[in-house]
């Protein structure tokens, strides 16, 4: 009966381990879900938080006119005309461009154009230079922003509430784009000026003369919508070497 008694000893002991085991099994596996829980919860809420970031800060615009958001025009300087190059001088995707002038407002350019719907980029995702002068033989004008706006959250939330105010693709009068200026695109702007408005002027609406055709610029030390207005309504998209492509 000892013996017995012991060998039902040992199999209780057993059996108490395996129970622990199996609680510490289950413990374990609740762990691996509360964890995989909270860091899926974590991943939704990183992926919302720009949206409703930008909702948040952007909704001051809504009902603002074009020419009330920023600063007033006089933080621009004069309007400067350039010599304009390249009309439907095309090259490949990825072909080396060099563009002398800063920003570039014509020149040759990539075969391919940014579509129309996307009207606001930062340096994770903008297109290349050689693609955006071809819009801009297309008749877009472009505010081009550099680091320093880049690194300004007023000023850049200014500038992707200036691009709302130009939505679709269906409207050629809202052919616009706001797109980072990097020292990997070429010198700096002048002193204490951050953003470039960029045109590439026939000479006229409806002019067909390459010679008359010239590029146009203007700087301003912060965003303006009141000078961004008055510039595309200077320089409208019909006032371009091929207002037609979108």
């Amino acid at each position: 009966m000892a013996k017995k008694s012991a060998k039902s000893d040992r199999q209780a002991v057993i059996d108490e381990i395996r129970k622990k085991q199996r609680r510490a099994d289950r413990r374990g596996s609740f762990a691996i879900v509360g964890v995989m829980l909270t860091v899926a919860v974590i991943i939704v809420a990183v992926a919302a938080y720009r949206p409703v970031k930008d909702w948040w800060d952007l909704r001051e615009f809504r009902n603002q006119k074009l020419s009330s958001i920023g600063a007033p025009a006089s933080v621009c300087g004069e309007i400067e005309e350039r010599e304009a190059t390249g009309i439907q001088d095309h090259v490949q995707q990825g072909t080396p461009i060099d563009y002398p002038d800063v920003p570039p407002t014509s020149g040759q350019h990539y075969d391919e154009w940014d579509p129309m719907a996307r009207k606001f980029y930062t340096t994770d995702d903008r297109p290349e230079l050689g693609n955006l002068v071809h819009n801009l033989e297309h008749g877009y004008t472009i505010l081009w922003y550099d680091e320093t706006a880049a690194d300004d959250s007023g000023m850049l939330t200014t500038i992707e509430g200036l691009a709302k105010k130009f939505p679709g693709e269906s409207n050629y009068r809202f052919k616009f784009k706001a797109v980072p200026w990097t020292d990997d695109d070429g010198k700096a702007f002048p002193d204490d000026m951050h953003i470039a408005l960029t045109h590439w002027s026939a000479g006229g609406d409806g002019e067909t003369d390459a010679s008359k055709q010239k590029g146009i610029v203007q700087f301003c030390s912060e965003p303006s919508g009141a000078a961004l207005e008055d510039f595309m309504e200077k320089y409208p998209y019909t006032d371009s070497p091929e207002p037609g492509g979108a």
